[in-house]
């Protein structure tokens, strides 16, 4: 990748983004207790933990030494973001093979709070890999196949969808449309979340002669071709304009995003009020019933919120009373936080004034969600929905994970996590026409997006494809062996197609986001309970680094220094651009215990759907 000038706004942003706003405020989050049971298995290359679940935990810290007293560190498996994880199993890669390490475990009532740690264990990983064996139980039915992508995904701030300018030669507006669209069409995706709604490129706000001017007709542009593509906006209601900030000085990316508090609160009330109202009367009925509201975007980073605490907690108050003036149906949220911070305090501020909170929203990168149900539980808010609003394998931008297999395999073991306890994991974002720190400077370049400059699938791409082509019925399948349930995860399900099974090998170590050979796994799947002798055809579809991927493909091209393919290797790339087969497949022949086995090696990183039929 050839290198390319920092802009100003870009390195702003990497010296703040870790800055955040004031301190986290008191909530009611306990401290809990350790977890109990905890084992250290060894495998190779690899040691899976497991422990008891503590009632009450939102997530889990592992802590690794040298020995039995410490001193004790949080694994860092490079996520840069929240490194707690939401429940056992963990799967540690980080270590030496044949060297002893010692493990212990903290319970997490919060993100910020922590319980005392575990008894600790030790173990030693081994230099030789084993296998793994899954089963498949089709007489089984676990219930229907829940699907987090479906509700959410994320994009750049939504007027780009209608630029006409050019990346790379490709036109920027049509492009990401097209991949909205394909996130509707494809992945079964109905909504989607932006920045920006309230910037001075769509002109909402004006002030003349000292009076406010209201003008929604940008962002009746802006919805207008959103809904033409089938999807409804979560309307982020950000960032601020610049005739009522505080301080307009105060901004966030290329595209000069206001992020300090309103100069008039009243006067900030009247917009949303005003914007909140003229979507009702434009879009009639289907505001109240599909669209959403959600205050700001992660006002716990000084990169994002020029304020206090205290004035996010303002910011909040008044917007929702701004939207539900409008109509009390309407539903509004928050507080869209960055690393899954102030939802304790968000919730304790809701239970001393009464404000509504009608579903919950956070962010979180390098790392499967944490799980939220214990806190609203505490607050009497069983039921209420959880939507992590940003999600994604870094925060980062420009960084080469986001092009790999590693973060496909890592989107599939953040939604089979979140499946059954999170209503909405929105991946962040849909396609690399993307501008917040700059705009894509090469074909690829660790942009964000699902779909390249081109609309090329990348691997994550591949991964919710993969998802969404599984069966409506969940069967019951077990793992057995090395890394099994920790390294190599399953989701198989039954439905017209057939017997369809989702394999994956990962790890959250992100320093073996390259590849693993010796965290590659011999696996053989056996799937019961078919008619005896029956005959079966076997489709095996792959993504790894030779399989459905688009970063070796153009490897395969590129030449050195170059950024964008000519028109030749363009159409070389679009030829490639499928989800590929692979071996084994063919005719497959039950035995006569109605028992199909099939065996496969599954590289680290890498992803396999299998179908019978």
């Amino acid at each position: 990748m050839t290198e390319h000038p920092m802009t100003d706004a870009r390195a702003d942003w990497e010296s703040r983004i870790g800055i955040r706003t004031g301190v986290s405020f008191v909530g009611n989050a306990p401290e809990l207790d350790a977890p109990d049971g905890l084992v250290a298995v060894a495998g190779g290359s690899q040691v899976t933990l497991d422990w008891k679940p503590v009632d009450g935990a939102v997530g889990y810290q592992v802590h690794v030494a040298d020995g039995a007293d410490g001193p004790w560190v949080e694994l860092d498996h490079a996520g840069r973001d929240v490194l707690a994880v939401p429940h056992p199993p963990y799967v540690d890669t980080t270590g030496t093979p044949g060297e002893e390490r010692w493990y212990a475990v903290a319970s997490l009532s919060d993100v910020h709070v922590e319980g005392p740690l575990s008894a600790p264990v030790s173990a030693v990983p081994l230099h030789a890999a084993g296998t793994v064996t899954v089963s498949v139980d089709t007489d089984s039915d676990l219930g229907e196949l829940d699907r987090p992508w479906r509700p959410m995904i994320g994009s750049e701030h939504l007027s780009h969808a209608l630029s006409t300018d050019t990346t790379g030669g490709r036109v920027v507006g049509e492009e990401l449309s097209s991949a909205l669209r394909a996130a509707h069409e494809e992945l079964g995706v109905t909504h989607v979340r932006a920045h920006a709604i309230l910037c001075d490129d769509l002109g909402v706000y004006r002030e003349v002669e000292g009076d406010p001017v209201h003008d929604f007709s940008g962002v009746d542009r802006v919805y207008d071709h959103i809904r033409s593509l089938g999807l409804y906006p979560v309307v982020e209601v950000s960032f601020m304009p610049h005739d009522l900030a505080s301080d307009p000085a105060k901004t966030v990316f290329d595209y000069d995003a206001i992020i300090s508090p309103p100069k008039d609160w009243g006067r900030w009330h009247d917009l949303v009020r005003d914007l909140t109202a003229h979507l009702l009367e434009r879009y009639g009925d289907e505001v109240v019933e599909h669209w959403s509201f959600e205050v700001w975007n992660e006002a716990n980073l000084e990169v994002f919120w020029s304020g206090t605490p205290e004035e996010y907690l303002r910011l909040y108050d008044v917007t929702v009373a701004a939207v539900r003036s409008v109509d009390d149906r309407l539903v509004v949220g928050g507080p869209s936080s960055a690393a899954a911070g102030w939802v304790e305090e968000l919730l304790a501020h809701a239970e001393e004034t009464g404000v509504p909170v009608d579903f919950v929203s956070t962010h979180t990168y390098g790392s499967p969600p944490l799980d939220f149900r214990p806190t609203l539980a505490r607050y009497g808010r069983v039921g209420t929905p959880i939507w992590w609003t940003e999600w994604g394998v870094t925060p980062t931008h420009f960084n080469e994970v986001s092009d790999a297999v590693f973060a496909g395999t890592f989107l599939l073991r953040g939604m089979a996590s979140s499946m059954g306890r999170i209503e909405a994991l929105s991946y962040w974002v849909v396609s690399d026409h993307f501008e917040e720190l700059g705009r894509p400077p090469a074909l690829l370049h660790g942009g964000f997006g699902l779909r390249t400059v081109g609309e090329l699938r990348k691997p994550r791409w591949w991964a919710l494809a993969m998802l969404e082509r599984l069966g409506p019925r969940r069967l019951a399948t077990s793992l057995t062996g090395d890394g099994a349930g920790s390294l190599v995860e399953v989701i198989s399900t039954r439905g017209d197609t057939g017997i369809t099974t989702l394999l994956w090998n990962l790890t959250l170590d992100q320093t073996k986001a390259a590849g693993s050979d010796e965290l590659a796994r011999d696996v053989r799947v056996e799937v019961t309970g078919l008619e005896p002798g029956a005959t079966y055809q076997l489709v095996h579809e792959r993504v790894d680094q030779l399989h459905s991927n688009v970063a070796a493909a153009w490897g395969r091209l590129r030449e050195d220094g170059q950024d964008w393919p000519d028109d030749e290797q363009w159409a070389q790339l679009r030829a490639a651009d499928r989800l590929e087969e692979a071996e084994p497949a063919g005719v497959v022949v039950a035995d006569a215990a109605g028992t199909v086995s099939i065996e496969l090696t599954l590289p680290m990183p890498a992803m396999s759907l299998l179908t019978l039929y």
